[in-house]
């Protein structure tokens, strides 16, 4: 007997590897814009709604233009909250449990440390925002789901900054990187991996259980975006020199969207709850490179 999984999201970075990490006894069926716009509460609740048999419901699906949401806000907080919001009710109606991703753009970045789950929220913009209304609205309305939030998302998919700068490296004479933003860089396959080995743990757990509610996961190691740069050219050009790149301050790039400096996510509930320890960001890093540079070697052959 399979376990069937309902996934809303089916061409971004984590919807990917999500489908790519299903083994013979998950079954996941992806919903992707074309077949309900998350836009259309309704159409959300009728899709958990007539899903037919299910035992797990993975929102990997988000409004994630950052900068362009503080002219879209609606659109933003429709697919980020009401969307969410609709699905934790339609799943609370069938007794299914709904894992919802979210970021660590809900704090502002102005503590210290790293945030643990229960820290203050604080978002500097509206995609934030709207991503912390989708988290409150997931726990406010089904008592069995887990909002994961995850940071600086990296994979061989979609776009993310580590395919930016091996883009960039090819193109500009010196790259000017940000050297004062900070997080855990974290791998979209190690994030699928962990939701899918728990699957079967969470289709089964009842309400009130310790793993429900909100959830850091990001690989170890903190680096700042100038660091993840280095790594990534150092894994991508092993035999050839690395671009020239400088490092600069975030405010050399101004955007409609405030960046947190700190991005840091303590994941010390991961490890209590769950037993997990997530990898250094380092590894699967190097992995996703050699998997992306095998790939255009590929296409070149």
């Amino acid at each position: 007997m399979s376990l069937k999984i309902l996934q809303f999201g089916a061409t971004g970075q984590l919807a990917r590897e999500l489908l790519d990490r299903r083994t013979d006894g998950v079954e996941i069926r992806a919903l992707s814009r074309a077949d309900v716009d998350l836009a259309d509460a309704d159409a959300v609740s009728r899709a958990v709604g007539e899903a037919g048999e299910l035992d797990l419901v993975i929102n990997a699906a988000a409004y994630t233009a950052v900068d362009k949401a503080e002219s879209e806000p609606d659109l933003a907080y429709a697919v980020n909250a009401r969307a969410p919001r609709a699905m934790a009710c339609a799943c609370q109606a069938r007794g299914a449990p709904l894992v919802q991703v979210s970021t660590d753009m809900v704090f502002s970045g102005a503590k210290d440390g790293a945030y643990a789950e229960d820290d203050p929220v604080g978002p500097l913009h509206v995609y934030g925002a709207s991503k912390l209304a989708g988290e409150d609205a997931v726990l406010d309305n089904c008592d069995r789901a887990i909002v994961l939030r995850v940071s600086w998302l990296f994979s061989a998919y979609g776009q993310n900054f580590l395919q930016a700068m091996l883009r960039l490296g090819q193109t500009q004479p010196v790259l000017k990187v940000v050297a004062d933003q900070r997080a855990r860089p974290t791998a979209s396959g190690d994030v699928a991996a962990f939701v899918l080995s728990q699957a079967p743990r969470l289709a089964g757990l009842p309400a009130g259980a310790a793993e429900w509610g909100l959830l850091h996961f990001a690989n170890a190691g903190v680096a700042t975006r100038f660091e993840m740069a280095e790594a990534i050219f150092a894994a991508a050009w092993p035999d050839r020199p690395p671009p020239a790149m400088e490092p600069v301050p975030t405010s050399a790039f101004p955007t409609p969207a405030r960046r947190a400096l700190n991005a840091e996510l303590d994941c010390s509930r991961l490890g209590a709850v769950f037993g997990v320890e997530p990898r250094p960001w380092r590894e699967p890093l190097a992995e996703v490179v050699a998997k992306i540079v095998d790939a255009n070697n590929r296409k070149v052959a």
